[in-house]
């Protein structure tokens, strides 16, 4: 997969503060999407708190890198998806985490069958698709289009 592709995807799709600040669940986060957890010196401070474009930066680093171990883990083919099918299912996991991922049972069965037209009906029959529905619309259609094999 083209790592590279997948931040510039990740980059549009979570935007980037150089603050701490609220998702849309309102729990805190920075940079590209980072949620603050016990292990960052952020954590506890306030929204609103800066944060250097260094630790931007590396954190958006390792956390692209867990998403794709994430991937390999919860998805046992991953590595023989379509490239395609791969960065969507990254994105998923950068936005949901493994966790809520997991319990897309339906969907996960479809991406085992590689049947990428049931992939899209198990993504947009979601709660996650109603909380961020311009993304998801947009990973969908992009699902769609994915040539059957």
């Amino acid at each position: 997969m083209n790592i590279d592709e997948l931040r510039e995807e990740l980059k549009e799709d979570e935007g980037c503060k150089y603050e701490i600040y609220l998702d849309h669940l309102g729990l805190p986060t920075f940079g590209i999407g980072h949620l603050v957890t016990e292990w960052d010196e952020e954590y506890g401070k306030p929204v609103g708190t800066p944060v250097s474009e260094e630790k931007v930066n590396n954190c958006f680093k390792v956390d692209v890198e867990g998403t794709i171990s994430e991937c390999q883990k919860l998805f046992n083919n991953f590595d023989d998806l379509p490239e395609e099918v791969q960065k969507i299912c990254a994105n998923m996991m950068f936005n949901m985490g493994r966790p809520r991922l997991s319990g897309f049972k339906k969907f996960i069965a479809a991406l085992e069958n590689k049947d990428w037209q049931e992939c899209a009906v198990q993504m947009e029959d979601s709660r996650w698709h109603k909380q961020v529905t311009n993304r998801a619309n947009r990973l969908i259609s992009r699902m769609r289009a994915v040539e059957s094999t």
